[in-house]
């Protein structure tokens, strides 16, 4: 078995999206300060990096063109706000009344997706950081200008290295997103592991199709948005595209192969062949994870021959199974399947070889052109203000949040100027970080943030009462700044454990450092983290299940609407390539929503924990029956079928149709009856079928029936 090298691991962590955000912020952060502290003039140096931490919340990967409107927006408004929080410092109900409508106002910006939510975070930051700041109104207005130079400065420091390498940022995520397919498979190959936990393969399978689903989201994203791919069709962005158009495809494939693992188990553990079906599935991983490698690094991939050798020892072994099978020994329908998923290996290894094959034209001109139609896949965010207001009222969980945003940091500063601590906005800034729209979400951010703010104090604490050379520390403190910007989007918990000794570190070099400043930073942390948590489940609480029924009957309609385009394949012969990607996308979020909900309803408390049983076999019933459609995809596109017409299956497609729309009835209405809905069976249909072209219509069959049993549970899950 391959094992991933450390080295590998570090080189990838060190090419990745990740660390590049840490080095641009710390750069972006730490320069002002260090220029200017040469002259003398570090407090300057110090504001200008405030503004330039300020910005870089918002210059989370993704367009160009919407960080760079992002990060302009919040230049103007931190400037706006610094001068506001400044000139009202000095009264506390100004400060109350200010902190407040803003806290509102700025959580809502949630409504318009998660960059603007970003905004938003960034004005109340500098908010909080204003408060305890008196000065005369005049060096208010030069502190605002300051922030503004140091907005500014970063802005135009992340357009730089964008422009510098435009391609890089596609690159990293495309990258990300082919180790996610790679990670999911080595998760399937587990299902021919000998006594494999089916259910906890199967959970993890899930959340890792999750996972998948966001990184294609997000190169889908860059890749559509980006001009220099979509306009000037460079080689390289020619080849950007045809390697995730093909890696989505490649995925459907992966997404394809479900059988009865524990059947084939029963039938085949003996024989020993399962063994090697793990293996060539890992091995086509480890295939995939040098294809990332060689997209983030610049390298190209080289095709293992063990692969090869692998694929072609699994051909042998289970046409040797099949010719000693003469004692029937074994099932024959067992030894199809088996042969079935053989000829899928077979196809997704076809793929990995197509795309491997890219890399040797990578930087020619003659690259083909990917086809498809970028617009169609590009969702625009309206930020109109007819949206906002359309979200005050109490039913809409965005304006509960903000309301619950607002009461809890009007809370925290009551606290804190009762405390009278020498930092006690860091009360503030904890419930700022903490406060998410759901429990589940806040209760998780609660725990990390915790965990992250003790260790690091205790490590920050260490280093400075162990170390006194300056260069060493300033040393430390740029290794926790990287530390801490890299991993604030991979692992907040890691992110935090940097962050709170790069800031007791600064503190020291400002004059302030001492254990006590520590130890408040623990306290701050946990008073604040529990006013957050205790206010997320009883201030105008927000729970996954009130989201359920949204999110079931989203997922069947997108099932529905790929088996109709994949039916269209067998019934209709003008048949669009787009729509199809369209509703296999659809299938890809509604599965990752449902999926990611029923995950978060496990972190809240049981009594909100309404019908799992139900809606996990719901969930699970899903992903069936997406992967039988695609799989039914598969048939037509790469089987060798010939048929004359596929007519006499029609019945059966229509009454699959049937049972999806009573599905969704069902949970819509809460229909309490069970409609007597009969299946349409293979021989009702008059449908002749010669042998070894069986395959289409058992696979309609297998549709129908998966349909119906989702039809039949609706019944009991009542939202």
């Amino acid at each position: 078995m391959q094992i991933r090298q450390p080295i590998r691991n570090i080189q990838d962590f060190l090419l990745s999206t990740y660390f590049a955000d840490g080095l641009r912020i710390t750069m972006g952060v730490l320069l002002p300060s260090l220029i200017l502290a040469q002259f003398g003039m570090l407090k300057y140096g110090m504001t200008l990096s405030l503004g330039a931490l300020c910005v870089s919340i918002v210059d989370s990967p993704g367009p160009m063109v919407h960080r760079r409107n992002a990060m302009l927006v919040t230049t103007v408004l931190i400037f706006v706000f610094s001068i506001l929080t400044g000139l009202t410092n000095k009264s506390d109900y100004f400060v109350a009344f200010l902190l407040a409508v803003s806290s509102f106002v700025f959580s809502m910006f949630y409504i318009y997706g998660i960059r603007a939510a970003s905004v938003g975070t960034a004005v109340l930051l500098i908010i909080v950081l204003s408060i305890d700041d008196l000065r005369p109104w005049q060096e208010v207005i030069q502190h605002a200008f300051m922030v503004l130079i140091g907005s500014l400065w970063y802005t135009g420091l992340s357009y730089f290295f964008y422009r510098l390498r435009p391609f890089r940022l596609v690159q990293q995520s495309l990258s990300d997103s082919i180790f996610e397919v790679a990670e999911f498979l080595r998760e399937k190959a587990k299902f021919y592991h000998h006594n494999t936990n089916y259910d906890k393969t199967y959970a993890e399978l899930l959340q890792l199709q999750v996972s998948v689903h966001e990184k294609q989201d997000a190169v889908r994203e860059l890749l559509f948005r980006t001009r220099e791919i979509v306009r000037d069709s460079s080689p390289e962005g020619r080849f950007l595209l045809l390697v995730f158009v093909d890696m989505v495809d490649l995925f459907e494939q992966v997404m394809s192969t479900y059988y009865n693992y524990q059947q084939l188990h029963e039938q085949f553990d003996q024989a020993g062949i399962l063994k090697d079906y793990e293996m060539a599935i890992k091995r086509i991983s480890y295939a995939l994870d040098d294809i990332a490698f060689a997209l983030k690094s610049g390298g190209k991939p080289v095709l293992s021959k063990r692969l090869l050798i692998e694929i072609e020892r699994l051909k042998i072994k289970i046409n040797d199974l099949e010719k000693n099978n003469k004692n029937q020994q074994y099932n024959t329908l067992g030894i199809i399947a088996l042969k079935n998923i053989e000829v899928n290996i077979e196809n997704i290894l076809a793929r990995v070889k197509t795309i491997y094959s890219y890399f040797k034209v990578r930087t020619s001109k003659d690259i083909r052109q990917a086809e498809v139609d970028t617009e169609k896949f590009i969702k625009r965010q309206k930020f109109d203000f007819k949206l906002f207001t359309e979200n005050l009222t109490y039913s809409s969980s965005t304006f509960r949040h903000s309301l619950r945003v607002t009461v809890v940091m009007l809370l925290g500063f009551v606290v804190a100027e009762m405390l009278n601590f020498s930092h006690s906005y860091w009360i503030l800034l904890t419930i700022l970080v903490i406060s998410k729209p759901g429990f589940s979400l806040t209760k998780e951010r609660n725990y990390q943030r915790l965990i992250g703010t003790t260790v690091g104090a205790f490590v920050g604490m260490g280093v400075l009462t162990y170390i006194d050379d300056r260069h060493t520390l300033f040393f430390i403190l740029l290794i926790c700044m990287i530390g801490s910007y890299s991993f604030q989007r991979k692992n907040y918990v890691v992110s935090v454990l940097f962050m709170t000794p790069y800031i007791l570190i600064l503190f020291d070099f400002l004059g302030m450092g001492s254990i006590a400043l520590a130890r408040e930073r623990i306290y701050d942390t946990f008073i604040g983290s529990g006013i957050a948590l205790l206010a997320s489940y009883s201030l105008f609480p927000t729970w996954e299940h009130e989201k359920l029924k949204e999110a079931m009957v989203s997922i069947i309609r997108a099932n529905k609407a790929y088996y109709e385009q994949v039916a269209k394949l067998y019934f209709e012969k003008n048949y669009n390539r787009t729509d199809y990607k369209l509703a296999r996308k659809e299938v890809y979020v509604s599965t990752a929503n449902l999926a990611s909900l029923f995950q978060r309803m496990f972190s809240e408390p049981k009594s909100k924990q309404l019908f799992i049983k139900e809606v996990h076999q719901f969930t699970t019933l899903n992903h069936l029956l997406s992967s039988y459609i695609a799989t039914l995809s598969l048939y037509n596109k790469e089987h060798a079928f010939t048929f004359e017409s596929f007519d006499a299956l029609k019945p059966m497609s229509n009454n699959t149709d049937y049972l999806f729309d009573m599905a969704i009835e069902n949970l819509e209405h809460n229909k309490g009856t069970l409609d007597n809905v009969p299946l349409i069976r293979m021989a009702d249909t008059g449908y002749k079928i010669n042998q070894g072209q069986d395959l289409v219509p058992e696979q309609f069959d297998l549709i129908q029936k998966v349909a119906y049993d989702i039809y039949k549970l609706t019944f009991k899950i009542k939202i």
